[in-house]
């Protein structure tokens, strides 16, 4: 099996897609759908509404039609016309408000409400001739002349049909008085036009989903374009690369101009280094002011040690600040008694080297509550 291109149209067109088409005035729509929904509402009101409309058009048409020798004034003339007129529409306006409205509403039952100007800006290369040509000689135009023969073929099927069940219906009119030719003619009609509604809910029923497949076809995208979208909306992969080393270094650099304002620098001894500064009556309790592993570990001890900062071993406590505390936020209340341990060391070295006296008593081992020590946890569960 041949390996799939890159630049084939195979896949499902992107949401990002879709609205862009949308906004272009590209949606599915169905003619038929909307000629079914306007000929059943038609049909609709005329079935329900139909006798009155009747009634009411054959008794104006029987007011206009009789003979008045006194109507010769010609303003009198007109305003008869005016009321006739006006008559005429507020019997028929409920029924063409009705299919009027259907009208207006029926294209968005497939693709909801669109407003778009894109289809009325200009374009002139719809006015060549040859592109023109190319469009009505090509596969969607023949297809296109294939549905309306079929769609004529199937509504002239059932309409011949009507008329030959109901031909003797038909032939029989003429005996019959005229009020009731009229009534069983309307029914008639009704009934013909009732049977072409089913033969065009045939019709909708297989257009609508070719519709939309056709749309979703003529949208789908290659995996190229997809790539590129995603290039589009989330930006170039080696881009947003370049950005984030850039904030990892601008934030570092940040980071390592506060180790000279630390009190205290907690090591592991080489591979942790944790700068911790505390202002008794400033701040609640210690902060984490600059970490780091490895290189940046070691660029932290190379700073403190310039700027005289104190530097402590103790890799329990180093690494369980690493782990559990952040740059900027305040140590975890279950490591206050070890960090009040070290600061207390610091303060009273700090007091040794500029007041002299008796020197501090080295500090011993500082203890970690269990389960904050990182290497102790992984010991543990190799142990198990």
């Amino acid at each position: 099996m041949a390996e799939e291109s890159d630049l084939e149209r195979s896949e499902a067109p992107s949401q990002r897609r879709l609205e862009q088409a949308r906004e272009e005035g590209q949606v599915a729509r169905s003619q038929d759908l909307s000629a079914f929904a306007v000929l059943l509402a038609g049909t609709g009101g005329l079935w329900f509404a139909g006798e009155r409309i009747f009634t009411g058009a054959g008794e104006m048409m029987a007011r206009s039609l009789r003979f008045d020798a006194g109507v010769t004034d010609e303003n009198l003339m007109t305003t008869l016309l005016v009321r006739d007129s006006v008559d005429v529409w507020l019997l028929a306006a409920p029924l063409l408000l009705v299919v009027l409205a259907v009208a207006l509403f029926a294209p968005m039952g497939l693709s909801g409400w669109l407003f778009s100007a894109k289809p009325l800006e200009p374009n002139f290369s719809r006015l060549n001739p040859l592109d023109g040509f190319k469009r009505m000689v090509s596969g969607k135009a023949l297809a296109e002349l294939g549905k309306a023969l079929a769609k004529a073929l199937l509504i002239g099927s059932a309409g011949a049909l009507v008329i030959w069940s109901q031909a003797g219906a038909f032939s029989g009119l003429s005996g019959r008085p005229l009020p009731v030719a009229i009534a069983e003619t309307a029914s008639l009609v009704l009934w013909s036009v009732a049977v072409v509604v089913g033969a065009m809910l045939l019709i909708v029923a297989c257009d609508v989903p070719l519709q939309l497949w056709q749309h979703f076809s003529k949208l789908r995208m290659s995996r190229e374009d997809l790539r590129k979208e995603m290039r589009e909306t989330e930006g170039d992969p080696q881009v947003k690369a370049a950005v984030r080393n850039q904030q990892r270094q601008m934030a570092r650099r940040r980071m390592m101009a506060d180790v000279p304002k630390a009190d205290v620098v907690v090591t592991n001894p080489s591979h942790y280094a944790v700068a911790l500064a505390y202002a008794e009556g400033g701040m609640g309790a210690p902060r984490v002011v600059a970490k780091g592993t490895e290189l940046v570990a070691a660029r932290i001890r190379e700073i403190a040690a310039a700027h005289r900062i104190p530097v402590l071993e103790s890799p329990p406590l180093a690494r369980a600040l690493y782990r559990h505390a952040e740059i900027g936020d305040e140590i975890p209340e279950t490591l206050y008694t070890a960090v009040a341990e070290v600061l207390a060391y610091v303060f009273q070295l700090r007091r040794y080297r500029s007041h002299g006296g008796a020197a501090p008593r080295p500090l011993g081992a500082v203890a970690v509550p269990a389960g904050l020590d990182p290497a102790e946890a992984s010991s543990t569960g190799a142990g198990r």
